[in-house]
């Protein structure tokens, strides 16, 4: 197989928009472009999408530190009922990053492993956010084995 990638392509049932302020003020994503259904060169087929979706988004993609992350509010029907199965893993470089990014989306979510030492990291915790993500953030294990 020649060069490939894979990106997670999140879908947050009308709950998009919302999700990306979320994570532009929670962890610093930078939105690289939005379109909307009713910005679409091409119409959707009859029936695809409830009332009041023309002004959802169609696709949206996100940047966060390299990474990027796809986005869509879906076509209705994928009411957010968490995402299952899965998490997004936030490594960053100091612990006053990762203490600050894990409370910023832990925000009317969930912890579900409040932040602490592990035998990998100085820092590590798991919690969902208020739209049902699961995440790991954690200080990057390369920059804690730097010397202080």
């Amino acid at each position: 197989m020649s060069q490939s990638n894979i990106q997670p392509y999140l879908f947050f049932g009308g709950r998009c928009e919302e999700a990306l302020e979320f994570y532009k003020s929670a962890i610093g994503a930078e939105v690289q472009m939005l379109m909307r259904y009713s910005d679409s060169p091409a119409p959707m087929p009859p029936d695809t999408l409830p009332a009041g979706y023309e002004s959802k988004v169609m696709h949206a993609s996100i940047k966060v530190g390299s990474s990027v992350i796809l986005a869509s509010d879906g076509c209705g029907g994928e009411e957010s009922k968490g995402f299952r199965g899965f998490s997004l893993s936030l490594a960053l470089p100091t612990e006053a990053e990762t203490e600050s990014a894990f409370n910023a989306l832990a925000e009317g979510g969930a912890v579900n492993m409040p932040l602490g030492k592990t035998f990998w990291s100085s820092r590590f915790g798991m919690l969902q956010d208020k739209f049902g993500m699961g995440w790991m953030v954690t200080v990057d294990p390369a920059a804690d084995a730097r010397p202080a």
